[in-house]
């Protein structure tokens, strides 16, 4: 710990502009300025208080809080942010979808080799992630042995993880907005995984709130913009229907078996809307085939791929529940004719797997998303122009199901009816592909001119 004596209190300030009045204690240490937000004046006219009594004795203030040393001894018996975190997220475990653990353990990955005092004997960041991500964040039974240096990192992290309580400080919340701002190399950070990052971070705080940790949110306090993420599909991604046909023609043209056997679920990404997962889920029970006309593909479960450790069974592929839906749900999707004999076609080549599934290995396995990948540019390069290649133009899979609903917008369907078999809400549908309704630049254009002629 590095403490100084060097103090100089300040005032208190009142803020108004929010719904709720709040009073902010200021003060300097080694001078670096300091502030703690109360909800009335006399609590923060009685931590001010405390402050100078702390300076008249010549009391100590410890650099990395601000607080006397003292204080900071009464604040300490708390849990850490490290014995918090851990207790926070296995709490949920059971609650959770692995992908969501997935992202969870990912942004605590960040936070807590940040959130540490200057104790001596540091270990390197990395090292304290893979003792958090093998070890700590994962329930006892599940936990791999520690090796001796993991061991003494876990040992050091345990000793320099910071007070829970100290998080009610801004320059320690700054620091952890710092972290999740950087990728673990050291670059900037994607504006999505920064969002993320920040609503877990504010969600354990919450948590600590219930507890009665904090008296409020202290995450709210501070004046901090997260990055803007893109949140609308890009169109120069979507494909016109002559060019998803030919890019389904090509997928069978990739490899001996893979390309084959994926080229009916790529399929079913575009002419059904299907996510991925839920296509690697689909089963002959979901389907209705008929020899002429319209099907129809009732989805009941989707098939996420996640890292083992966060899964329930340990295996990379699990079934679970359609996304943003409760268990049991389900989704209604009229299937066109030309996919509806694809999927005959597929059936009748390849038979299904054990438990029903249409699409797998040819042991019966799930493909894995990077098998998707390599087919699907293998593809791109035999049906696309050298330039289609290289610009965004369906560079992945995923962007055909962003074509399917398009074509369905640009078509005339109604947004509700397209919501629906898309399995979205009609505000994030009508938002997320604002950009690709096309057609309505002449309409609008006619009306503004009419206007004008007034």
């Amino acid at each position: 710990m590095k403490t100084t004596y060097y103090v100089q209190l300040g005032q208190i300030q009142q803020r108004t502009n929010r719904g709720t009045p709040a009073y902010i204690a200021r003060w300097r240490v080694a001078s670096k300025d300091r502030s703690k937000t109360f909800r009335t004046r006399g609590l923060a006219s009685a931590f001010m208080s405390d402050l100078r009594q702390a300076i008249k004795v010549g009391e100590e203030f410890d650099i990395t809080t601000g607080l006397p040393v003292s204080m900071l001894a009464a604040k300490t018996s708390g849990p850490s942010f490290l014995e918090f975190a851990q207790a926070y997220f296995l709490r949920r475990w059971n609650t959770l979808a692995a992908r969501t653990r997935e992202t969870e353990a990912y942004a605590l990955l960040t936070l807590i080799p940040a959130l540490v005092a200057d104790v001596p004997r540091s270990t390197a960041a990395e090292e304290l992630r893979e003792v958090l991500r093998t070890h700590v964040l994962l329930p006892e039974s599940r936990r791999t042995s520690l090796s001796p240096s993991q061991a003494a990192a876990l040992s050091w992290l345990e000793r320099a993880s910071l007070p829970l309580s100290a998080l009610g400080e801004a320059n320690i919340l700054r620091t952890a907005l710092d972290a999740i701002s950087i990728t673990f190399a050291g670059g900037p950070a994607g504006a999505n995984s920064v969002r993320r990052k920040r609503a877990v971070l504010h969600h354990l705080l919450e948590h600590a709130v219930e507890q009665k940790l904090f008296g409020s949110n202290p995450l709210d306090e501070i004046k901090w913009t997260a990055p803007k993420a893109v949140t609308v599909i890009d169109p120069r991604t979507v494909v016109n229907p002559a060019q998803a046909r030919q890019l389904l023609a090509a997928v069978p043209k990739v490899g001996r078996k893979r390309g084959p056997r994926l080229k009916a679920l790529f399929a079913c990404i575009y002419y059904a809307a299907l996510r991925p997962e839920e296509a690697a889920d689909l089963r002959l029970s979901n389907c209705a085939l008929p020899e002429k006309g319209w099907g129809q593909i009732v989805l009941e479960r989707a098939r996420p791929q996640a890292t083992k450790r966060w899964t329930n069974s340990g295996e990379t592929h699990e079934s679970r529940s359609l996304k943003h839906r409760a268990d049991k749900e389900t989704r209604e999707i009229p299937i066109p004719p030309v996919l509806v004999a694809m999927l005959r076609e597929h059936i009748a080549e390849y038979g299904t797997a054990e438990d029903g599934r249409i699409f797998s290995t040819g042991t019966g396995g799930t493909y894995s998303s990077s098998a998707h990948s390599y087919v699907w540019q293998e593809a791109r390069k035999l049906a696309l122009t050298p330039e289609q290649v290289a610009s965004s133009l369906a560079a992945r899979p995923y962007d055909l199901r962003h074509a399917a609903v398009s074509l369905w917008l640009n078509a005339g369907v109604p947004a509700p009816e397209v919501a629906k078999r898309a399995g979205h809400s009609v505000d994030v549908l009508l938002r997320v592909y604002a950009k690709c309704i096309d057609g309505q630049q002449e309409q609008v254009n006619s009306k503004i001119n009419n206007a004008l002629d007034l």
